[in-house]
């Protein structure tokens, strides 16, 4: 008989895909690049000052702390497990307590407010460009095969390198655009996102792989993605028919 600590133990190193965390049903909360976030409407500074002590207090009991970013109107939370680089048993814990939390104080669960910007420079060799850019961040250097700066004070942007072969530019020859902003909402809110970037002046470059991401432009022609979940962490079926 194996003993139940020991398959905690294991779970706790096991990252989860997309569908392992759907599979919780986490109610309040998302799985958006790679961490589980949820907002909680507060309606106070003082309420929102107690959901915080609240979670801290779980926090502590638990070893395992989240990230949380406190306003005047809501609480923030973002959760993964850092040693492991994903989403553990661990978190889905604490996601637990935090809801149960936030449930008492009268917080309500704001998951249609969420969402994770990124940004993403197309190069074609970018060992090349990510030195320079963890620079002038204030990132550390990334190792030479990363595709994204690592976030160690945890400010939230992400910064990664997308495979682009065609990207021939230099500095004498700069190119119109390289960088593209990534904004990751819940899949349940990405239509929408879509519908008030198009009605604001937006154009549709492509949507031949939603619902993993759509490829929007302003009206000069700078892109930007609306990105969700699902893909991100395996292969989605492509509609090639054009409906």
């Amino acid at each position: 008989m194996t003993d139940s600590t020991d398959d905690n133990s294991t779970d706790d190193k096991r990252t989860m895909s997309p569908a392992d965390v759907a599979a919780e049903l986490l109610d309040d909360w998302r799985y958006l690049a790679g961490a589980l976030h949820a907002r909680f409407a507060t309606g106070s500074f003082a309420t929102g000052l107690a959901l915080v002590n609240d979670i801290g207090a779980s926090a502590e009991t638990a070893d395992h702390h989240p990230d949380l970013d406190l306003r005047y109107p809501f609480v923030s939370v973002r959760l993964s497990s850092h040693d492991v680089g994903g989403v553990t048993q661990r978190d889905v814990r604490l996601a637990r307590e935090i809801t149960d939390h936030a449930g008492r104080l009268g917080a309500t669960p704001r998951p249609d407010e969420l969402r994770v910007v990124e940004w993403a420079l197309d190069t074609r060799a970018h060992a090349e460009v990510a030195p320079f850019w963890a620079a002038v961040l204030g990132r550390p250097a990334p190792d030479a095969d990363a595709d994204a700066l690592a976030d160690p004070d945890g400010t939230g942007l992400g910064v990664w390198f997308q495979d682009a072969p065609g990207a021939t530019s230099t500095v004498e020859r700069p190119a119109e655009q390289r960088w593209h902003v990534d904004v990751t909402v819940p899949v349940e809110t990405a239509e929408r996102r879509v519908q008030e970037a198009l009605a604001a002046g937006g154009t549709l470059v492509s949507d031949a792989r939603k619902p993993s991401f759509w490829v929007l432009a302003d009206a000069h022609g700078n892109q930007a993605c609306v990105c969700t979940a699902i893909g991100s962490t395996e292969e989605v079926p492509v509609d090639d028919s054009g409906a």
